[in-house]
């Protein structure tokens, strides 16, 4: 980034404490990136093109106030590490939440960055039981460490990250954490956006953190958790949907009123 991109990136994460490339900066860039810009696939839905270059992604999540899927977050979050001094790699990944490793292509984006010899895993558009911290690269094992989250475990040539889902301990996502390059996101992107067999075509997929809970939409389902409460419910109509946009991921998008999602037979 320009230091006036960079600044209105810091700007548009509400952030104004220090900047050093330590483990206490990663850590709470990490939280404020994911509370303040959301996840979603509106573009994909809209037909429209989704690029990784770094001014059309500044532009779309920090100037227009928009957010994204895992390749723009991790491209804008890189970009600004980078500028920041830290040490930072790219790498992909195969999400496992639903189907077995070898049914899914490296269709996901994270990072890593090291610091003083310690690696780091750093997810900040993983659209599903996100860390919202870095997570130490150790071999945690299979089962969840005490007060842990999210761990990593170590399979063979796969590292996976695991968490907790509805109680049990699953694999979000499994990689083999060789370093990737532009290109290699450019075609994963590619079929993410325009596949006709991509969740991301077919669905629509929201969420964005808060300082006490989440807000997340699957197709018409919306789930609002704050503190210890959850509250579910079904959006009605594309209005109704618009409106949770505006005041919960925070940007009005007037596409919304036509938009057409293939699983949602009612809205074509």
């Amino acid at each position: 980034m320009t230091s006036t991109a960079l600044a209105a990136y810091l700007n548009r994460i509400q952030w104004g404490g220090p900047t050093a490339p330590t483990l206490e900066t990663l850590s709470t860039l990490l939280r404020a990136h994911m509370q303040a810009i959301p996840f979603e696939n509106f573009d994909v839905l809209l037909g429209r093109p989704v690029s990784l270059d770094r001014d059309a992604v500044v532009d779309k999540l920090v100037r227009a106030r928009r957010g994204g899927y895992c390749f723009e977050h991790a491209t804008l979050f890189a970009r600004a590490l980078d500028d920041l001094g830290f040490a930072v790699a790219r790498h992909s990944a195969r999400v496992t939440l639903m189907f077995k490793r070898h049914e899914v292509g490296r269709l996901h984006m994270f990072l890593t960055v090291t610091l003083r010899d310690r690696v780091f895993v750093v997810d900040p558009g993983f659209g599903g039981p996100a860390a919202l911290e870095p997570v130490p690269l150790t071999d945690a094992g299979l089962d969840r460490p005490d007060g842990a989250t999210h761990w990593m475990a170590r399979d063979g040539n796969f590292w996976a990250l695991r968490t907790t889902v509805a109680g049990e301990a699953r694999d979000a996502w499994v990689s083999t954490l060789e370093r990737d390059h532009p290109a290699d996101f450019v075609v994963a992107n590619h079929y993410t956006a325009t596949h006709p067999a991509s969740p991301f075509v077919n669905r629509l997929m929201l969420s964005r953190f808060t300082a006490d809970g989440r807000v997340s939409v699957l197709n018409r389902d919306a789930t609002i958790r704050k503190g210890g409460e959850t509250r579910t419910f079904l959006l009605g109509d594309r209005a109704a949907l618009r409106a949770l946009v505006a005041d919960h991921l925070g940007f009005d998008l007037a596409e919304v009123d036509g938009l057409r999602v293939p699983s949602i037979p009612e809205w074509n």
